[in-house]
């Protein structure tokens, strides 16, 4: 009967009851549960087991670029980065209140690694994300315009809880850039959320952006409701490598 429960529960891809039921075979506190226990013990297993998997795809799909966590950051004074603030944009409650938020600050102070480690905690707390190098991304969505799949793209970008625009401002946008993001930006205001990481402070996207009308229409959407995290001092890639040095 045990094998013949263990085939029913595989067929109908409950595997984390089926993994549940073939531990309690093999764990003697589990066998002196009462019925009502055992149930709510292999429906549990089940639960946790979906979760499990469904956070999984969640950050598979995002695409981050560091499989980042809120506990490796690292809060010395002269990164200006309050732990306290940290922790409550990690609540996510900027996402449900579809606020965005900046992260700027000199290349490699580690904007792209708590953009992740937030985005990460969005995946955990049931969000869709997509973590995109906004460059990349621009190229990407001339290619589908050009193959007929752009619609197709925008919609991707468009259902996301959260958006990741990584490196932001790194070259200025052309026409079309301009356009995508103008696109992108109008489809998720006060709707969606969006991360913006930038080496450029926010009062010099105006000029990132060109075109006067087109920059003044994204940066009313996204400006006024947006987080500031503005972080300073040294590279933590030069950091990294002063202590390794030391250490040998």
């Amino acid at each position: 009967m045990n094998t013949q429960i263990q085939q029913q529960l595989k067929k109908m891809k409950l595997l984390g009851m089926l993994r549940a039921f073939t531990t309690s075979f093999e764990t003697p506190e589990i066998s002196s549960l009462t019925s009502d226990e055992m149930i709510a013990f292999l429906v549990q297993s089940e639960w946790d087991d979906r979760q499990n998997r469904q956070l999984e795809r969640q950050v598979k799909n995002a695409r981050f670029r560091y499989n980042a966590s809120l506990e490796q950051i690292i809060y010395d004074e002269d990164r200006n980065l309050d732990k306290n603030q940290l922790m409550r944009y990690a609540q996510c409650d900027f996402i449900a209140a579809k606020e965005n938020l900046f992260i700027t600050g000199s290349t490699g102070i580690g904007k792209s690694y708590i953009a992740s480690s937030l985005g990460h905690q969005a995946c955990t707390k049931g969000y869709k994300v997509l973590y995109v190098n906004t460059d990349k991304l621009m190229s990407r969505l001339k290619m589908a315009k050009a193959e007929g799949n752009y619609m197709k793209e925008i919609a991707k970008i468009e259902r996301q809880d959260l958006l990741i625009l990584d490196d932001f401002g790194i070259q200025p946008l052309d026409g079309h850039s301009r356009s995508y993001l103008m696109e992108i930006i109008e489809d998720r205001h006060g709707k969606r959320s969006t991360i913006i990481t930038s080496q450029v402070p926010v009062k010099l996207w105006h000029e990132i952006i060109g075109e006067k009308t087109i920059a003044d229409a994204i940066l009313d959407r996204i400006v006024h409701n947006a987080h500031r995290l503005e972080l300073t001092g040294e590279s933590m890639r030069k950091r990294t490598s002063k202590k390794k040095a030391n250490e040998n």
